[in-house]
């Protein structure tokens, strides 16, 4: 990968001109390839794993092969009062900002170590930290959170940037895509293995899309469990294994996995599609994050900004 085209088109971008999500998932995967990424090292035998939405279900994806307990800024005190065995906290924060603080001052007054993964240098969290480990980030949109949690994804699975990149443009971007405009709804089915990216993907689709876009995001084993008992005018998109059952074929999409892909890819080609979504609908996200960022700084007590440098 010589050129970082789409990287410097995440670099130069203003209000005026927001990218789409796939615009930003194409950016994350070329800078990815040219730095070298943290490997993530936890002392603790049974941590409590604490994150707010996207980091949440990150922290579920980087531990899931561990004895940890997992919990969002809602729960997070309860597991500590209630789970004597919990040796310490791992706070996964891109921002390191918001709750992260507030998560991370309350783990020490609990007497336990805590160790922080973010993408901020200057993270407010730090301050209540036994350890820090910083990720790399391009700019983004705010919510966009697509280079800081894919940045933390390969440094567990240790995927190739570069392999899932050529992999988006030779493979997915050869795909005859349907008019997704004319859907308002949308079933996107994974292979169960990737159970964890549901979370993921239903909160990238509550932040671009509010409620004007409807979606349900399943594995292929769950879909069989009465989700599509009433019937509607949906766009059915299977990535990994081809849905031959749910929907009429001309309401399907199959979007193809590499062989032996990880959650990363997962995460890239799933997100990348939801910016081809994005894309074809009216650009409900752009219009509002100046005034959104506005209003939730006063809620928090904390400048947000509808840009993350």
């Amino acid at each position: 990968m010589k050129e970082k085209i789409d990287y410097e088109k995440m670099q130069s971008f203003t209000l005026k001109n927001i990218p789409d999500l796939d615009v930003c998932v194409l950016g994350a995967l070329e800078l990815f390839s040219s730095i070298k990424i943290p490997k993530i090292e936890i002392p603790y035998k049974k941590p409590l794993v604490v994150g707010s939405g996207n980091a949440e279900a990150t922290g579920r994806i980087l531990f899931e092969d561990k004895d940890a307990v997992f919990a969002s800024e809602s729960n997070f005190e309860e597991k500590l009062k209630g789970i004597r065995a919990i040796d310490g906290v791992v706070l996964i924060s891109a921002s390191g900002g918001k709750h992260a603080p507030i998560i991370a001052k309350t783990s020490r007054e609990f007497r336990k170590n805590v160790t922080l993964i973010t993408n901020s240098q200057n993270a407010l969290a730090k301050e209540y930290s036994d350890r820090v480990f910083v990720f790399p980030k391009q700019k983004e949109p705010y919510t966009y959170n697509t280079s800081t949690y894919m940045g933390m994804i390969l440094g567990k699975t240790h995927e190739s940037p570069g392999k899932i990149y050529y992999f988006i443009k030779s493979r997915i971007d050869k795909i005859k895509l349907p008019n997704l405009g004319r859907y308002d709804k949308y079933y996107l089915i994974v292979p169960p293995k990737f159970s964890g990216i549901i979370r993921m993907l239903n909160v990238k689709f509550i932040e671009l899309f509010g409620r004007r876009v409807a979606r349900d995001v399943e594995t292929s084993e769950y879909v069989k469990h009465a989700t599509t008992v009433v019937p509607s005018d949906e766009l059915f998109i299977s990535f990994g294994e081809e849905n031959k059952t749910w929907g009429d074929k001309k309401n399907r999409l199959h979007i193809p996995l590499p062989e032996n892909a990880d959650y990363a890819t997962m995460m890239a080609v799933s997100y990348y599609m939801i910016g081809k979504i994005q894309g074809a609908h009216t650009p409900y996200f752009k219009k509002n994050i100046r005034s959104y960022t506005k209003s939730v700084s006063k809620i928090f007590g904390q400048e947000i900004k509808p840009i993350v440098e």
